[in-house]
């Protein structure tokens, strides 16, 4: 039987980046004291939230209400297992990439700082408010602010060419949210509820016909649009004007993860697995998913400058989460949660090698990196175990994560039990755009006498300690207790797991 455990502490973790933005706005003249309350922050939410641990894994759920905001649909927040890995893997990269974008933000004497940071904490504040919703309503708030708040540091630069990447993802971004408001209104109108429950909302299938929910889905897959799915994700590589740490919040820490994240609360606690059976879309998940992972890969292929390249790995490597939630069968859904935290720790290592790469040396585009691996060899060697993991090989967390959807297709069984192939394909695809990254840095001579040294500690331990971090999981996969709150997110399923033996 799980207990509700009412708290004032997912609260007090939301707040924390948003009196942190505060205390930015007041210090923005003195960047130390600026940049230590950020860092102080992110560390103090971190450990908030990561106390949260303990009781969720007793099976239970951390709540608090603020109010009744309509008959049965309440204003607050609802911790559970599956809502803590999100919220654990933003709060703990947000202390790596503060500290990253003091190095990056410096180096490069960018202008706008304050704002820079003050729009960051309040994205970290709508990521963490997402993961830690208890409902539909709660989640549509803080989605929208993510959105928002993103939008500065998207078009930071304020060229014509990141101003137009900022009107594109507001474009996409707050038509998804016009979807997305659309649902929660339908799903209320139906069931009286926009709460997540365990396993669907009971009435649902009972109080509308078929017709009816079939657009319900597509409506919250259209609202989802943070997952990039195709066609709808032009948006994310034009958003690579942005700096590269901004870069790193899009595809690893924030957006693109609250995507994925509602799609499998709509699938798990909105209309459950017996539901998405019931109607066939699971098929309808599987075929976008499907399309997207391979398109991506090889619009990949085809793009020279390194962030661009990432960004379409990016696209694939969240349609794997939707593919894996789509498989309905309970290794395939436990693959899809643990690869939002193991895809984080590998993309956000990849675009902080970026982000150095042109810090020392002002390039941009792979063809232009002949032998830097030779010169930034600790930055080369860390974006190498990050592209490993994208190629689901070990010794890396995305070998697990891959693992998993793998029997996931198998326990599907008819045709989909052929599915990895599919998976095989998409990682060869991956293969042919990393590996002669690695090849162009380490093996081919520098064009010309070379000064370059690494970027600064304060960018480069960040990227070593995600990178490290990488590899750990493939080790020890409950590092941060990401494992357990997976197996007790599939436990309060009533679907079994398989990420230990």
């Amino acid at each position: 039987m799980i207990a509700e455990v009412e708290s004032l502490t997912p609260v007090i973790a939301i707040l924390c980046p948003a009196i942190a933005s505060i205390l930015i706005v007041l210090f923005g003249k003195w960047p130390n004291i600026r940049e230590g309350w950020t860092m102080l922050a992110g560390i103090i939410q971190f450990l908030i939230v990561i106390s949260m641990v303990p009781v969720i894994l007793d099976g239970n759920i951390i709540t608090c209400t603020f109010f009744t905001a309509f008959p049965n649909v309440e204003f607050g927040f609802s911790v559970d297992a599956f809502g803590l890995v999100f919220a654990i893997t933003s709060s703990f990269l947000w202390i790596l990439v503060s500290s990253y974008s003091i190095g990056y933000m410096r180096s490069l004497h960018e202008h706008a700082q304050t704002r820079y940071y003050f729009c960051f904490a309040w994205a970290i504040f709508g990521a963490v408010g997402i993961a830690l919703s208890g409902n539909l309503l709660t989640m549509f708030v803080f989605y929208e602010i993510l959105t928002v708040s993103t939008y500065p540091l998207v078009a930071h630069d304020q060229t014509p060419e990141a101003l137009f990447a900022g009107r594109k993802y507001l474009a996409y971004l707050l038509t998804s949210g016009v979807f997305f408001l659309a649902a929660l209104i339908i799903t209320y109108h139906i069931s009286g509820t926009t709460d997540f429950v365990n396993g669907g909302i009971p009435n649902l299938a009972a109080e509308a016909s078929r017709a009816v929910l079939v657009v319900l889905f597509m409506l919250f897959l259209l609202g989802f649009m943070k997952a990039a799915w195709m066609p709808f994700h032009s948006w994310l590589p034009t958003a690579m004007a942005a700096p590269t740490p901004v870069s790193a919040l899009l595809h690893a820490v924030a957006v693109v993860k609250a995507g994925v994240f509602g799609i499998i609360r709509v699938v798990c606690y909105i209309f459950g697995v017996d539901l998405m059976h019931a109607l066939g879309l699971g098929l309808v998940l599987i075929s976008i998913a499907i399309f997207t992972i391979i398109v991506a890969n090889l619009f990949a292929l085809a793009q020279d400058n390194l962030k661009k390249r990432l960004a379409y790995s990016t696209i694939n490597q969240l349609s794997l989460v939707i593919f894996g939630v789509a498989l309905l069968t309970p290794e395939g859904i436990e693959g899809a949660m643990i690869h939002i935290p193991f895809h984080a720790f590998m993309k956000i290592t990849l675009f902080m090698c970026a982000g150095a790469i042109m810090v020392a040396s002002g390039k941009r585009n792979i063809s232009d990196m002949a032998g830097i691996g030779r010169v930034m060899p600790v930055t080369l060697i860390t974006f190498t175990i990050g592209a490993l993991g994208m190629c689901a090989l070990p010794p890396t967390a995305g070998y697990l994560s891959h693992h998993l959807l793998v029997h996931g297709c198998e326990e599907a069984g008819g045709a989909i039990s052929y599915f990895p192939y599919i998976l095989l394909i998409a990682a060869i695809l991956d293969v042919m755009y990393f590996f002669p990254i690695i090849y162009i840095a380490f093996f081919k001579k520098p064009e010309g006498g070379s000064k370059l040294k690494e970027a600064p500690l304060f960018m480069l331990v960040p990227i070593v300690i995600t990178a490290t971090c990488s590899i750990i999981f493939y080790f020890y996969p409950d590092l941060f207790y990401m494992s357990d709150l997976v197996e007790t997110a599939m436990t309060s399923l009533n679907i079994g797991g398989g990420m230990h033996p």
